[in-house]
């Protein structure tokens, strides 16, 4: 990797300046590529913005950006993406802030002459980095440590860049991508930093992500992949109808889907299901209700039901055991029950286990009313009936 230092200014930086979305970023006279297959959307927010703006008014030192140069003879951006869309973007009057000592928010074009110049005339360090492909993203990933870092889906568009990337990222992770609004509500993390685009990759290919990409690298869209969302996220929304909560918001939508979508459902029985179990105390995963409904309820594993209270068993034993002393039984009611030599055996608290009386699953409460104190054996034996 060879690195050259270059000083620039504001000026020649802006100049050219577009966001196509087609075309993607540039800038410095359109020899400039901005956003490169490997960089990450514009994610700063208004403060970070502002304060490159406000460094420059200042006349103060802004960090250090590196260039990759191309074969063509063209740049493209390896560090300083952010900063660099920032100024282009206060320039070309997009957005406005106070500046100057002035006590009322500016826009480039409200500012006067001479501070026009000031900011056009800032000169920017630039290092010109060259070198194979795979030595500017090494050297991108190492100078990216400091900062905010690369997340695996933001690596791998750069190792598998071509024109499904592309298609794929206009799709799943541009500003108010369509893969937001259609599903929004059912995903979870930053589509700007490729959630959405790595979900449903994984979706699709078993969670196999790098041979999803591998295998679809140089086709010339990612038509099957957004189909294949939209189909998930379709059937979501047609097997449950009501509002989406909290608990929706990222699941294993894929995965469902593949296990469930040719079952039959009643979206309105499925809809009162979904609320009755969300109103249930005893229900302490709520983002397991979809799959235990989606699977027939055969799984309550998945709603980790809550056991019985230290207090609740404590004094269901002491109310067993006192009965059962009197009527010279066994405080295990099916032990009690039996013509075994445990007829009349009174078990240690440690030597029983609480049971519902009525099972959860039968509409019984995880309650005292509904608890009973079972000998070990007889518990484990009696399931759910």
């Amino acid at each position: 990797m060879k690195i050259k230092k270059r000083e620039i200014t504001v000026r020649d930086l802006t100049e050219g300046y577009q966001d196509n979305e087609e075309q993607g970023v540039r800038a410095f006279g359109g020899k400039l590529d901005v956003r490169p297959p490997y960089q990450r959307e514009f994610v700063y927010k208004d403060k970070q913005r502002n304060a490159v703006i406000d460094t420059l008014s200042k006349s103060f030192p802004l960090n250090v950006m590196y260039w990759s140069v191309r074969d063509d003879g063209d740049y493209e951006i390896i560090d300083g993406q952010q900063r660099t869309i920032s100024i282009c973007q206060y320039v070309e009057g997009d957005f406005s802030l106070k500046v100057f000592g002035n006590k009322l928010q500016r826009a480039f074009y409200n500012l006067q002459p001479n501070e026009k110049e000031r900011i056009l005339d800032y000169k920017l360090d630039i290092y010109l980095c060259s070198g194979t492909d795979s030595e500017r993203l090494e050297w991108f990933e190492t100078i990216n440590i400091a900062g905010e870092e690369l997340t695996k889906q933001e690596l791998r568009n750069a190792v598998y860049s071509g024109p499904w990337v592309t298609d794929a990222k206009k799709h799943f992770s541009k500003h108010d991508c369509v893969a937001h609004l259609l599903g929004g509500d059912y995903m979870r993390g930053s589509y700007i930093r490729q959630d959405y685009l790595e979900t449903a990759i994984r979706w699709i290919n078993d969670g196999d992500v790098e041979g999803y990409m591998l295998a679809h690298q140089h086709d010339v869209n990612a038509n099957e992949l957004w189909l294949y969302y939209q189909q998930v996220i379709a059937w979501v929304k047609a097997t449950f109808t009501r509002k989406p909560d909290k608990e929706m918001k990222g699941l294993e939508w894929g995965r469902l889907y593949e296990r469930y979508h040719s079952e039959s459902y009643s979206a309105a029985q499925l809809d009162a299901e979904v609320n009755q179990l969300r109103r249930d105390p005893a229900v302490e995963s709520k983002k397991g209700i979809y799959e235990y409904l989606l699977s027939g309820k055969t799984e309550p594993q998945l709603l980790a039901i809550r056991l019985f209270s230290d207090q609740t068993k404590a004094v269901a034993y002491e109310q067993q055991t006192t009965t059962a002393e009197a009527k010279g039984v066994s405080n295990c009611a099916l032990c009690a029950m039996g013509a075994t030599a445990n007829k009349t055996r009174i078990y240690e608290p440690n030597e029983m286990e609480a049971d519902h009386v009525t099972a959860w699953s039968k509409g019984g409460n995880t309650d005292l009313e509904n608890c009973e104190m079972l000998c070990v054996v007889h518990n484990r034996a009696k399931g759910n009936r």
